[in-house]
């Protein structure tokens, strides 16, 4: 194993040592030397990684919204590969999102979390890293109102930020309070959302729907 691969492996230790603590206990009740033990490591690997705890949790941040995107990206992308159109797509996103948060449900609810407070030194890195996973929503929802497959009333930021902020709270729901239900199952409740079948009538999201 070489450097570069040893630092990552090291990295993704303290990332998921992190993670678990502040999730549990939050920033300021956790330390370093906590990190460093949760990790297996010694107090100054985390020092040789990172600056600082603050500069930690900024790079577990990026790291996981990171994540999140890329895998709301490959889910567009090969939908788009087997011929799917941009409803499908966006199905498949929230799919690739809770399938996200289901094998990550520490970092999700730390991420959300955050959302909430103003006050934070990285406050401009998670907004600019919100923004990136929110911006793969968005260049899906504009390619379907290009194509007729949405109405032109679609209002993008905002929807793509809600479709994204659906995925997150019901999930936490589901991982919170109704773990006897199936990512299927969570997936079905959320598509009939996204196709506007909800009401019964069968609206769905093309361009009748104003």
């Amino acid at each position: 194993m070489d450097s570069s691969t040893r630092r990552r492996a090291t990295r993704q230790k303290l990332y998921e040592a992190a993670v678990t603590l502040i999730a549990e206990q939050g920033f300021s009740a956790t330390t370093v030397d906590e990190i460093a033990e949760r990790a297996g490591v010694a107090k100054g690997t985390v020092y040789y990684n990172f600056a600082s705890k603050t500069v930690l949790f900024e790079e577990l941040l990026r790291h996981g919204v990171g994540l999140l995107t890329a895998s709301l990206r490959t889910a567009a992308e090969e939908t788009a590969a087997r011929g799917g159109s941009r409803v499908d797509a966006l199905d498949a996103m929230i799919r690739a999102g809770l399938l996200f948060i289901d094998r990550y449900p520490a970092f999700t609810q730390l991420y959300v979390a955050e959302l909430w407070r103003t006050n934070r030194a990285w406050q401009d890195t998670l907004l600019v890293v919100r923004q990136e996973a929110v911006a793969v929503v968005e260049e899906v929802l504009r390619e379907a109102v290009e194509t007729g497959e949405l109405s032109p009333e679609v209002d993008i930021p905002l929807t793509a930020a809600a479709l994204v902020g659906m995925v997150l709270v019901a999930a936490l729901d589901w991982q919170s309070f109704q773990r006897e239900r199936s990512i299927d199952e969570v997936h079905g409740a959320l598509s009939l959302l996204l196709q506007g079948r909800v009401s019964g009538r069968g609206a769905g999201l093309g361009p009748s729907c104003a």
